[in-house]
């Protein structure tokens, strides 16, 4: 009897130690699946639901400046008035505030004031708003399409350029902006 408790006193290190790998395996195992899952999830929020895009250029100065970094929600499909988007145009992205929806009226005069159903419109902006060579206004909007301009008007490139936008391009709503500060 002696001889066999001593013969499983020698075997209990080896047992505990392949025991012991055995369990290191599973709990590595498992991290591994936890750190893929958050991979995972991380990779589908920041492609599917939300977008990170750099600010170019200053046409929406003041509220973006260039090398900002906007946070874009992309499920978004209903848009107001007012709303700043990212929007695909001539495949380029570009960041503008929706300054007229679908069926709206737009009017541009001489003196740099936008009506939008023959309301002044103006707010925040502190730049006139020209129209530009190549569309006649007044403007409706057709169904499916915003007009969108920069906050900058006098430095940007909008609709008053090429026209309405269709809902259809864009990409969704700008929700943040991280300032570069220098970066």
């Amino acid at each position: 009897m002696q001889n066999q408790t001593t013969s499983f006193d020698s075997l209990t290190p080896i047992i505990r130690r392949r025991r012991d790998a055995a369990l290191d395996r599973e709990d590595g195992l498992a991290l591994l699946g936890r750190i893929l899952a958050v991979v995972l999830v991380a990779y589908i929020l920041l492609t599917q639901v939300f977008s990170f895009t750099q600010v170019t250029g200053n046409a929406m100065f003041p509220a973006l400046k260039d090398g900002d970094l906007a946070l874009t929600f992309l499920l978004q499909k209903n848009y107001s008035k007012g709303d700043v988007v990212l929007y695909e145009q001539d495949g380029k992205l570009a960041i503008g505030r929706i300054a007229a929806n679908c069926t709206d009226v737009v009017t541009l005069d001489d003196t740099g004031t936008m009506l939008v159903n023959g309301t002044a419109q103006g707010g925040e902006i502190m730049y006139p708003t020209y129209a530009k060579e190549g569309f006649e206004y007044p403007l409706r909007l057709p169904d499916d399409a915003v007009f969108i301009l920069g906050d900058y008007r006098t430095q940007s490139t909008d609709s008053r350029d090429f026209g309405p936008v269709p809902v259809k391009n864009i990409q969704g709503k700008v929700i943040t902006i991280l300032r570069r500060r220098g970066l």
